[in-house]
């Protein structure tokens, strides 16, 4: 029986478990946000906010304990270099879990887990960026002309080259054409 063991194993053997964990971490520190599932992020929640904790200090002893969980040295320094700076005024409560929707494939509850400070939409004050519509709409032809004329239109001249007609054999009727295909056969 599994009686108060609420650790979620995520369907996998302690060691798996572990370098996954340590593995997405990792992203996490180095990217700001990765997109997962829920059930791993939730498990990433719980294993990561402790690490953000002890980088608060920075001393040896904490930079070794990190790297024992994170098993990584760009991750580590990144961790003491900018993410503990950044949350050096809270008192927990680093990571922010955004649902994202179903997996098409398997339908699996997928999210996006971020840490916090890191976000410029969430912060107080950020300004709202301009919307998509506003900027010229992109196109797949080139633009080598334009950038040449410097924004002046130019009429494109398509030249037209006289094509040769195909001149069609004479049509041969009934006998004489099979005796033209028998010939053909012969020589063949």
């Amino acid at each position: 029986m599994r009686h108060n063991k609420k650790f979620n194993h995520l369907g996998r053997q302690r060691g798996h478990r572990k370098a996954m964990l340590a593995n997405m971490a990792t992203s996490l520190i180095l990217h700001k946000r990765i997109e997962t599932t829920v059930a791993k992020a939730k498990a990433l929640k719980i294993y990561v906010e402790p690490i953000i904790t002890k980088s608060k200090e920075d001393t040896t002893h904490s930079r070794r304990i990190a790297f024992g969980y994170l098993r990584d040295k760009a991750a580590t320094a990144e961790l003491f270099r900018t993410v503990a700076p950044a949350i050096a005024g809270r008192p927990g409560g680093y990571t922010r879990i955004l649902k994202t929707g179903f997996r098409l494939g398997d339908a699996a509850d997928m999210c996006i887990i971020e840490l916090v400070d890191f976000n410029a939409t969430y912060k107080e004050g950020a300004t709202v960026a301009a919307p998509a519509a506003a900027e010229k709409p992109k196109t797949r032809r080139s633009r080598s002309k334009k950038a040449a004329t410097d924004g002046e239109s130019e009429a494109v001249v398509v030249e037209k080259k006289p094509t040769a007609k195909k001149t069609a054999a004479p049509k041969v009727s009934g006998s004489k054409a099979a005796a033209q295909r028998t010939a053909g056969a012969k020589r063949g």
